[in-house]
């Protein structure tokens, strides 16, 4: 039996306008390793990224000037298995942002019952003022200076913002030149010429959908009743928003960048799909009502999806959220001060590692098939998914309602539990 003491809760710290994403995931593992009276060595253990990796991307530009970038890996924890995460290239792309969601996917990993740990990387850079050459010379000296931290036994990344199967695809090329092999299984969302898995463009807003419906079961709510806003028309987005149209939702709300849209009738999806096919975004499209952006998500609605950025319903706006039920299919939508006024209100939230937790099951969908070399079709593909999503979902549920606390919580809950369980297990190696 273990002497040490039990963990002791601390008072979160003050929270700024706009949170540290870090902070913000702790506050929420905090609540968490209280009600689980997680041991202070545990604590310490799971709350440590493994590994924080800071490396130099120099390349010559067109006109031949050399600039130098910055990129980031970091491995929150690899007890459960090989760490998993995305690699975003951004303008604001930062240590204590990629912190918070390698954390982030080391939870939804351990929700979804999948053998992988929580990784993620990124960039510094401004991909819309890059050419294609300056991408490709960003993401392969990227990829070689990870060489010995990347590998399908190590570390597997797959696509995330402004990244794409084009730039996995060089991932995969870079490390495979190294290891004078062809290796598909060292990175997943990758074309499907290259091991892609089918399903897997489609698999976050897939698994955004059946987390709607579920939590829709859950209140005893109708799809063909039901009415949807849609924040994001990415690829989130716009396939949580086709499916669910699928389904029997009226979809009355959606925005990007470029702007938001109101049709209480419904919008047709199909069509705003092909005018940001045509223009890129949804600027000028003609078959809804132009509204403010912040006004989205205000709408009067039964299903709020955020499917943007961080920190888009923060303590300034939660209190005016209508919705029944929010759907996180972003990463960090939802800041921690708003946590408890959405709960006030009575709003059943789906937090992001649960919502959106589609995406890299899939990606391990990806990473076995390309390890026996055996390629499933989209039907098994999907069914699986489904499969997996509603017993995540179940089992969140269960945990959120045997400690009494939010969705959010309890799948906190759930996730460090395994974990802690899984750590104790293996011990530590000195």
């Amino acid at each position: 039996m273990s002497t040490q003491q039990p963990f002791i809760y601390r008072e979160p710290a003050p929270i700024l306008d706009k949170e540290n994403p870090f902070e913000s995931m702790m506050q929420r593992f905090d609540v968490a390793a209280h009600l689980l009276n997680l041991e202070p060595g545990v604590y310490e253990y799971l709350k440590t990224p493994v590994r924080q990796i800071i490396v130099s991307i120099p390349i010559a530009m067109d006109n031949g000037e050399v600039k130098v970038f910055e990129g980031f890996r970091v491995i929150h924890n690899d007890i459960l298995g090989p760490s998993k995460g995305g690699i975003r290239y951004a303008p604001d792309v930062s240590l204590d942002e990629m912190k918070a969601l390698a954390a982030w996917m080391t939870w939804k990993c351990a929700i979804m019952n999948i053998p992988f740990g929580g990784a993620k990387g990124g960039v510094r850079c401004d991909p819309s003022r890059l050419s294609p050459l300056q991408l490709e010379k960003i993401t392969r000296r990227y990829t070689s200076n990870l060489i010995d931290t990347f590998g399908p036994d190590r570390d597997v990344p797959a696509p995330d913002m402004n990244t794409n199967e084009q730039i996995m695809a060089w991932v995969m090329d870079t490390y495979s030149m190294h290891m004078r092999k062809t290796e598909p299984a060292v990175v997943t969302g990758k074309p499907l010429l290259l091991g892609g898995s089918l399903g897997r463009r489609e698999a976050t807003g897939r698994g955004c959908m059946i987390s709607a419906l579920s939590a829709m079961e859950k209140l005893g709510m109708k799809p063909k009743d039901t009415t949807v806003v849609v924040q994001g028309f990415g690829n989130v987005g716009s396939i949580t928003a086709q499916l669910l149209r699928e389904q029997g939702c009226r979809i009355i709300g959606v925005g990007d960048v470029s702007g938001a849209f109101y049709n209480k009738k419904g919008i047709d999806i199909e069509k705003a799909l092909e005018w940001v096919r045509t223009n890129r975004t949804l600027a000028g499209f003609p078959g809804a009502e132009a509204i403010d952006q912040d006004a989205l998500l205000e709408l009067e609605c039964d299903v709020l999806v955020p499917a943007a950025k961080e920190d888009q319903i923060t303590h300034r706006n939660a209190g005016k959220i209508k919705a029944k039920i929010i759907v996180e299919g972003a990463n960090g939508p939802t800041t921690a001060k708003a946590d408890p006024i959405l709960q006030e209100k009575g709003i059943l939230v789906v937090p992001d590692i649960l919502a959106n937790a589609g995406g890299v099951t899939v990606s391990y969908f990806e990473w076995v098939q390309d390890r026996v070399g055996y390629f499933w079709s989209l039907d098994r593909v999907n069914s699986r998914l489904e499969r997996m999503m509603k017993e995540a979902f179940h089992s969140v549920f269960v945990t959120a309602d045997k400690y009494k606390v939010s969705l959010r919580i309890g799948a906190y809950i759930l996730a460090i539990d395994k974990v802690a369980r899984t750590l104790k297990l293996r011990g530590i190696y000195a």
